[in-house]
């Protein structure tokens, strides 16, 4: 029979008296979830139950669009030299000043969002072996789990390149009792695990999906498949912790393997089908739908369609299915001139167009209000959301090739994107030696994956930040004037103080 948990009244004062006013790492349903029979705590009591969760993870990128894409953009873009803020305020002004504080309420948004989903993930990780459905087959049962860990495993890369040591949370917190309070209250309150462990439960979360998700589906990349496992191990072998040239290399040609390539145009990745010019001229040019999905280029994206659209694309510029809503704002993450600077070395770029657009506005903070730059790669409420795409990966087979000294090689890898984009071949002097090819090699990272959610990690990645972001302020005569000077201590992010306050196991980082 089903029992209602009750928390004990010393408990519940114990919790107003710290305040401890927050969203739990972890909660259950009233209906399917929290219950217990013959003292068995059910979580899923059917498969239903189970697809139906599973599907809510499936989503979580595509509805959790503030988290995962929106703050994402703010922190590698405008946190970089690709991007101001664009929208001055208490939030994202520190962005591109280097004032940013543990009271940031993005950063607070950003680590509840994650933290949630990741007990989100762990809730079908932990329970899914206890469901009693002879309709719910073993198979499923392994391959939903390894789905969830690929899952976990994107969600804490996003969070240790953010802000380095994170709580590890691999269980479930259940119910609190005055008899359960011990057992359950380190999962609400857990410490901080150092970055390298929580890379090396990344690897293994990643290394078990890949042997248990499913195979890419050409004609549906919002799956967690082993392909997805294949692009996440690629980038987490190139970062520091778990660096390995030698992987990331086996990893972005097992993708090429999957049937992954480079796209002849690239503006299909982020372009819009259009109405026909003669319509009514309320109605013409308007997007109706996006120019491509799941194309062989995408690895992992979010798809909206008409009835469940995305909504974001109003906080960057102007929606092309409705030419005038919500554009009387100013709009986040607008192109620093820096950036534009460096399409314009590289004449006939067919990539420009594709990132930035210039429109006639009502003010006039960055550029001339008759010709303001707007980031243009999320331009109506029917672009996917890509999270993972080929070009990053291959990219990041370059950069291992530099690191083993390949430096030819690297240059036939970059000159892919080049050549894609309309450019001719690196000169021969370009790979001449480390420095050169390193340069070349984040130019062209950098004008290929502009306003992709990238730039800052990869100046972290590779120890760039204060070379690049020191210098930057004096050259760009648009960005407001730096707050404090980048250091070694800049790589990492605060915690939210808000977090801090409610878990007295979490530290501050370094700096902050």
């Amino acid at each position: 029979m089903k029992t209602k948990y009750i928390i004990s009244m010393l408990f519940a004062c114990f919790l107003a008296a710290c305040s401890l006013n927050y969203e739990p790492l972890d909660t259950y349903s009233d209906i399917t979830e929290g219950a217990s029979e013959d003292s068995v705590q059910v979580v899923f009591k059917d498969k239903a139950a189970v697809l139906s969760h599973r599907q809510t993870l499936l989503n979580l990128f595509k509805n959790g669009q503030e988290h995962w894409y929106l703050d994402m953009l703010l922190l590698a873009e405008s946190h970089s030299d690709n991007a101001y803020a664009g929208s001055p305020n208490a939030e994202t002004t520190p962005f591109e000043v280097n004032s940013i504080e543990g009271s940031n309420t993005n950063l607070r948004r950003d680590w509840n969002g994650h933290m949630g989903n990741i007990a989100q993930a762990n809730r079908l990780i932990n329970n899914i072996d206890q469901v009693d459905d002879p309709a719910l087959t073993a198979a499923e049962k392994t391959q939903f789990k390894a789905e969830a860990r690929i899952l976990r495993a994107m969600i804490y890369f996003d969070m240790v390149r953010i802000w380095g040591n994170v709580p590890l949370v691999t269980t479930s917190a259940g119910d609190i009792t005055s008899e359960t309070i011990e057992e359950v209250y380190p999962a609400y309150f857990p410490p901080q695990t150092d970055a390298l462990t929580i890379y090396k439960q990344i690897e293994e979360d990643l290394l078990e999906g890949l042997q248990y998700a499913p195979e890419n589906n050409p004609s549906d990349k919002t799956q967690f498949s082993k392909s997805v496992a294949r692009a996440l191990l690629a980038k987490v072998y190139a970062e520091k912790p778990l660096q390995d040239y030698d992987k990331v290399i086996q990893y972005a040609d097992q993708l090429a393997a999957d049937g992954f390539g480079l796209v002849d145009d690239y503006s299909v990745l982020f372009d819009v089908v259009l109405t026909d010019p003669v319509s009514p001229p309320s109605q013409e040019n308007r997007a109706i739908d996006a120019k491509l999905r799941n194309s062989k280029e995408t690895i992992f994206e979010a798809q909206f369609f008409p009835g469940n659209t995305n909504w974001v694309t109003w906080m960057f510029g102007r929606p092309l299915d409705d030419w005038t809503f919500y554009f009387t704002w100013l709009k986040w993450i607008t192109p620093s001139r820096d950036l534009i600077k460096a399409f314009n070395s590289e004449p006939g770029d067919r990539r420009y167009e594709q990132t930035v657009v210039f429109y006639q506005c009502d003010w006039s903070v960055y550029y001339p209000a008759d010709h303001y730059p707007f980031m243009y790669k999320c331009r109506s409420a029917y672009n996917s959301i890509i999270k993972l795409r080929y070009a990053d990966i291959l990219l990041l087979k370059a950069e291992a090739l530099i690191g083993k000294g390949d430096y030819s090689g690297a240059a036939q890898v970059i000159n892919q994107t080049r050549r894609r984009a309309g450019l001719s071949n690196l000169p021969a002097a370009a790979s001449a030696g480390k420095d050169a090819i390193l340069n070349a090699y984040m130019k062209e990272r950098r004008l290929e994956l502009a306003m992709e959610g990238h730039r800052w990690f990869d100046l972290v990645r590779l120890n760039k930040v204060e070379e690049v972001m020191n210098a930057v302020y004096a050259k760009d005569e648009g960005r407001p004037a730096q707050v404090y000077p980048f250091t070694s201590l800049s790589y990492i992010l605060p915690i939210p103080q808000d977090v801090i306050d409610q878990n007295p196991n979490l530290v501050q980082n370094p700096g902050y």
